[in-house]
């Protein structure tokens, strides 16, 4: 009724004007109440979906059906930006240095976590194969800015902490593995009348060639990427990249998670080139906030709350199964990774708790399954994930804070460090900081005179920071 009301006396019959102005709404609530949630010290990804929910069909329906659905294709774009961003953290250094306790750890709480759902849904509650094996899929995935936040806030820093930054990164990777195979499993197994060799054979085969093609795609950007081109074309080309490899996708049918990662995997490799990665995390929030504030206007409140259901169980038992053995399974296996990898007592017995939030790659995830399974068990799947998500992340920064004090990453003998650590050069902090600022500029070339000018006020600048007893001595670079 009101967003009839709104149509009549704002818009009119102009379809234009209708799509351009609920844009508008999406983004704007979405910011407007990113304000409460920042008061609340709450990831924004809680606001975009509350606001969602609140400009949905169930509050003040201001986003038409038609708008949701002709804005289907926002799950696969908006997962292919972080895909392919996740696929900066498979530098080769980076994993020759860590070794594989990372490694272990990570998988033992993602497929843990994911082993925990299954059982209890298909095992117990008897729910549909497909429907379980995806759903458990997602149990792995971790959303990481509730953690990330934390840490900030706190100032937090040791072996739990590093350990904690290692495992988070790695868990979507883990989360966009398991559920591609996962999907593909489901597709077969739901689609076959005997499912038989296929049903293993076939998402193993398209898993691999999805990895191939993203490879390809990953070499074929760096010479078009070139470090001599402008910053906007650069973004526009990569931006072209990862638009073709979806559309590529959609037309095989195939998801392009594990090919966008391997493409960011190809590409940080190949070129060492971050500044692409950050170029694109300034360009895709606004598609994020448009992404998120439609999964929460798609979010079908009425089944939660109402007789919605799942086999002979109401959807809402469902949901609360799925958020609770998943936070077991968590726990318990980040527990049996640290303590396979030797770490010590206070990582072991805390890790569990910092993993409980999910949100991001869950929720674009639960969008691709709700369209590829269909029907009111993929409305289900996205409802289950989409509920449990604002629950995640309403209880992750304490969890995770919790996390951090009990293993002894901040508490009465942190802020002394700290403060050592300000006073060891804050010339030194600056000087740092300006030379990474110099490694991401283009370079091209250096003139003898200026080259001997920032030389000379480089060292007059050092002379002047230092004590005045020392001033007098010659500086070596």
């Amino acid at each position: 009724m009101l967003r009839e009301l709104y149509n009549q006396i704002f818009l009119g019959d102009s379809k234009e004007a209708l799509v351009v102005t609920t844009l508008a709404i999406m983004l704007l609530s979405g910011f407007l109440l990113t304000r409460i949630t920042k008061k609340l010290k709450l990831p924004n990804v809680t606001a975009y979906i509350v606001a969602g929910i609140l400009i949905g069909p169930y509050v003040l329906d201001l986003v038409p059906q038609s708008m949701l659905d002709g804005t289907s294709f926002l799950p696969d774009v908006a997962l292919a930006f972080i895909a392919f961003s996740t696929g900066e953290f498979f530098r080769i250094d980076t994993l020759k240095k860590n070794g594989m306790k990372v490694v272990v750890i990570t998988v033992f709480e993602a497929l843990m976590a994911s082993i925990a759902v299954f059982f209890i849904l298909h095992e117990v509650l008897g729910l549909p194969v497909p429907f379980s094996l995806v759903l458990a899929a997602l149990a792995s995935a971790t959303a990481p800015a509730s953690t990330l936040m934390t840490i900030r806030q706190t100032g937090a820093h040791g072996d739990f902490v590093d350990t904690l930054l290692e495992v988070v990164a790695m868990d979507d990777v883990v989360a966009l593995l398991a559920y591609s195979v996962a999907i593909s499993v489901a597709i077969a197994a739901s689609g076959a009348s005997g499912g038989g060799i296929s049903s293993i054979v076939m998402p193993i085969f398209t898993n691999s060639a999805v990895l191939g093609l993203g490879v390809l795609f990953g070499f074929l950007m760096k010479p078009l990427l070139a470090i001599r081109r402008s910053t906007d074309n650069r973004l526009i080309i990569a931006i072209a990249f990862l638009f073709a490899f979806c559309g590529v996708c959609n037309i095989l049918e195939i998801s392009p998670l594990l090919g966008c990662m391997s493409m960011g995997m190809t590409y940080i490799n190949l070129t060492d080139d971050s500044r692409l990665f950050k170029q694109l995390n300034y360009f895709s929030p606004p598609i994020l906030l448009l992404f998120f504030v439609r999964s929460g206007a798609s979010f079908d409140l009425s089944s939660l709350l109402g007789a919605g259901a799942v086999g002979s169980y109401p959807l809402i038992l469902v949901g609360i199964a799925y958020f609770l053995f998943r936070i077991l399974g968590k726990y318990l296996g980040a527990f049996l990774g640290c303590l396979l990898t030797g770490k010590s007592s206070k990582v072991r017995n805390t890790l569990g708790l910092a993993l409980i939030p999910q949100a991001g790659v869950a929720i674009g995830l639960a969008s691709l399954g709700a369209r590829t399974i269909g029907g009111e068990l993929g409305s289900a799947l996205e409802t289950i994930i989409l509920s449990s998500s604002v629950l995640y992340e309403l209880a992750g920064p304490a969890s995770a804070k919790l996390a951090l004090y009990l293993s002894g990453s901040y508490g009465d003998t942190v802020p002394e460090e700290r403060t050592q650590e300000r006073k060891l050069s804050q010339m030194e902090l600056i000087l740092s900081r300006l030379e990474s600022i110099e490694k991401e500029l283009p370079h091209y070339g250096v003139e003898s005179d200026e080259l001997a000018f920032t030389l000379a006020a480089e060292e007059q600048y050092v002379r002047s920071a230092m004590p005045a007893r020392h001033r007098g001595r010659n500086l070596r670079y």
